[in-house]
């Protein structure tokens, strides 16, 4: 038996093609969808935990600065107390430099010559006196540069003439000077005889 089909078959193929392709098409936007939330929610869960590390290391962060600021403010007072230690130190080591400059005034003054006055300002002490001649004073000079462990720098500022009433009749010529020295902190001392082994000149004098 012949059995002729009287249906229109390639208009049911082209229905069934274009069923699949919108299958296929619905099935592609589905899957589309579903793999760009997949990834939207995988760089969203990255962004979080990246913010979630930027928030840690923006609080970590701000305690190492507050730390630093105490660390800062600890190393500042360490100078302080260190800069106060070293006055302290520095005034107690030299609380004999009026004795030393005293004793060491005796010791290079040469015959001859006279203090009038003497003033001391920090380190800087300033001569005035009266001397038989200017070679009595170009000796004190060099006493005062050379043979002085507690004086350096001495400087002449003013030489002038006078004269000195020894009696009614009797008038001598002398030279009235002026002169700058400078007086050595007992650690300068200290520093210069140690490799000598001289420190035990430079005790604390006895006032």
């Amino acid at each position: 038996m012949i059995l002729i089909n009287l249906l229109p078959h390639r208009e049911a193929a082209r229905k069934r093609r274009k069923e699949a392709f919108a299958a296929s098409v619905i099935a592609a936007v589905l899957l589309g969808g579903g793999i760009g939330v997949a990834v939207f929610g995988l760089y969203q869960a990255q962004i979080l935990n990246q913010q979630e590390r930027n928030q840690f290391l923006t609080t970590q962060i701000a305690t190492l600065d507050s730390q630093i600021k105490d660390i800062a403010n600890l190393q500042a007072e360490i100078a302080s107390l260190r800069a106060r230690q070293g006055a302290v130190e520095g005034l107690q080591a030299d609380r004999n430099l009026p004795v030393h400059l005293l004793n060491e005034m005796v010791k290079q003054l040469p015959d001859g010559v006279y203090i009038n006055s003497m003033r001391q300002t920090d380190q800087t002490v300033m001569l005035q006196g009266v001397a038989q001649s200017n070679e009595r004073v170009s000796e004190l000079l060099r006493n005062l540069a050379n043979n002085s462990l507690w004086l350096a720098r001495p400087e002449l500022i003013e030489i002038t003439a006078g004269s000195v009433a020894l009696s009614a009749r009797d008038q001598r010529r002398v030279a009235n000077f002026t002169m700058r020295v400078g007086l050595r902190r007992a650690a300068d001392v200290q520093k210069e005889l140690a490799p000598s082994g001289g420190k035990a000149a430079v005790a604390p004098a006895k006032s």
